[in-house]
């Protein structure tokens, strides 16, 4: 798979370059962000977040595309967003934002774009999106980027403290309006 660059409106997805190394290892040690997209167990320094960022700018086993959400206006990091799992015609979808980013739509804008790219470049089917029930702003992406609620996957994932958490389960369809 080739990589690509994304716009949507003001924010760029462009793929990860090692230069976001000490961005990510920033944002991946916000409370928020270490709860819902958990690392490991490990510290998060430099050089956790530049494999961290090398793995994600590795698309060569065709079974992901992760890109950085940035701000088309002076290129600082906004956030992530991914497709994971991609095999016969499904994915999975997952992103996180900066708190400087939070409240500003970036998150939607962004799952939106990249769920509009695997539909019509990638021939998607089917994309899911999976979010603990206790994360209401990730609900409210879901549910604003066209994608319904299928259930509730019960403790289904153990997130950052170490919890396992119910999850809700989104997912969109090519063929969706």
């Amino acid at each position: 798979m080739e990589h690509v660059e994304l716009a949507a409106g003001e924010l760029l997805l462009r793929p990860w370059r090692d230069e976001d190394a000490p961005a990510v290892r920033d944002a991946l040690r916000d409370p928020a962000i270490a709860q819902w997209n958990p690392q490991g167990d490990g510290l998060i320094d430099d050089e956790v977040a530049l494999l961290w960022v090398r793995r994600r700018a590795d698309w060569s086993a065709g079974d992901h595309a992760s890109l950085a959400v940035t701000s088309a206006v002076d290129g600082g990091l906004l956030g992530s967003v991914s497709l994971h799992h991609i095999r016969h015609g499904d994915a999975s979808i997952g992103y996180w934002t900066t708190p400087a980013a939070r409240g500003r739509h970036v998150a939607l804008r962004a799952v939106v774009r990249l769920t509009d790219w695997a539909f019509a470049d990638l021939g998607l089917h089917r994309v899911e999106l999976c979010h603990a029930v206790a994360n209401p702003a990730s609900c409210r992406v879901a549910e604003r980027a066209g994608y319904p609620a299928e259930g509730t996957l019960r403790e289904s994932y153990r997130y950052g403290d170490g919890r396992r958490y119910d999850e809700h389960l989104h997912a969109r369809l090519a063929t969706d309006g």
